[in-house]
């Protein structure tokens, strides 16, 4: 019998790193580390950077949006997995950017999530899915998620991940206005209304001291929601806690969940800490026809992925 003898160690490598949306996201608590815990539905979806990664001497990057390399999560899951792992030797890494940047969509975090794991494989380093989780945890709290993927069940900062199992891909049109919110300036923005609701009374969750107090979400009731296409359940049921101040602070986006609808969403929420919304559609035609609507927005016709 012949010894099958182990596959090269590749020089190069071609990856794709899609985006994702938040079915909901919703605050639990803020962190005595100043970060916020959360429970979030998280799921890729059919948009992707193309990361580039060939091995050379030093580690470099060339990205075709102005980023400075420093601040670029790229090129600091490189430098932080070659510190951590001692590796000699580099890598260059050229980045296509097709998710919008500062969009609610992740793309940062899943281009630092497929950094980590094309580096593990171009470097031979053989870390283990956990390992690389907790350093790209330093990185992002998305990052954990998309190294694992393609839909899970987020809690924590996003640490905290369990795979999700769903039956088919939904096909949704994501809308970009021509802004970018920061992540950081949302939470603190929700924040800051959560204490004034706390004095002052309305309609917003309140936060009693780091404690916020919230009805328990049913994950396997939002599934099967996803499952059957019971689109009048997620509406109930499509919930995110930084909605309401992101869209005080930009009214937009409020406009475009309207007009997703009117042009044949069957729901619409924003993605994450926002600007883009995305809408749920019967089909991909019906998302097609919608897109020429919802110009001059930056628009993407996208099926969610679940495999």
């Amino acid at each position: 019998m012949k010894t099958r003898l182990p596959s090269p160690v590749p020089s190069v490598l071609s990856l794709r790193a899609p985006a994702k949306v938040n079915w909901f996201l919703r605050i639990t608590d803020k962190r005595d580390d100043g970060y916020h815990n959360i429970e979030s539905l998280m799921q890729c979806v059919t948009l992707y950077d193309a990361l580039h990664l060939e091995r050379t001497l030093t580690v470099t990057l060339e990205c075709d949006q102005n980023i400075p390399v420093a601040d670029n999560l790229v090129y600091r899951a490189a430098c932080l997995l070659k510190e951590y792992t001692a590796y000699r030797k580099g890598v260059r890494i050229v980045v296509k950017k097709n998710i919008p940047v500062g969009a609610g969509l992740g793309g940062g975090s899943s281009d630092a999530a497929y950094t980590l794991m094309g580096l593990n494989t171009l470097w031979d380093l053989k870390l283990s899915t956990d390992e690389l989780c907790a350093l790209g945890a330093r990185l992002g709290s998305d990052v954990p998620f998309f190294l694992g993927g393609p839909c899970a069940f987020v809690e924590g900062r996003g640490e905290r991940t369990a795979p999700i199992s769903l039956d088919a891909p939904l096909a949704l049109l994501l809308v970009k206005p021509p802004l970018s919110v920061s992540t950081a300036w949302a939470y603190d923005a929700f924040d800051w209304r959560t204490e004034h609701q706390r004095d002052g009374g309305g309609d917003m969750p309140m936060l009693f001291g780091k404690e916020l107090k919230k009805k328990p979400l049913d994950i396997k009731l939002f599934c099967q929601a996803l499952n059957k296409r019971d689109f009048a359940a997620l509406t109930k049921m499509l919930d995110n806690d930084l909605e309401p101040v992101v869209i005080q602070r930009y009214p937009v986006i409020k406009d475009i969940k309207a007009r997703l609808v009117e042009v044949g969403a069957a729901v619409s929420a924003m993605s994450g800490s926002g600007p883009a919304v995305f809408g749920v559609f019967v089909s991909r035609d019906e998302a097609e026809k919608a897109k020429r609507a919802m110009k001059p927005n930056w628009c993407c016709q996208v099926d969610t992925l679940i495999e």
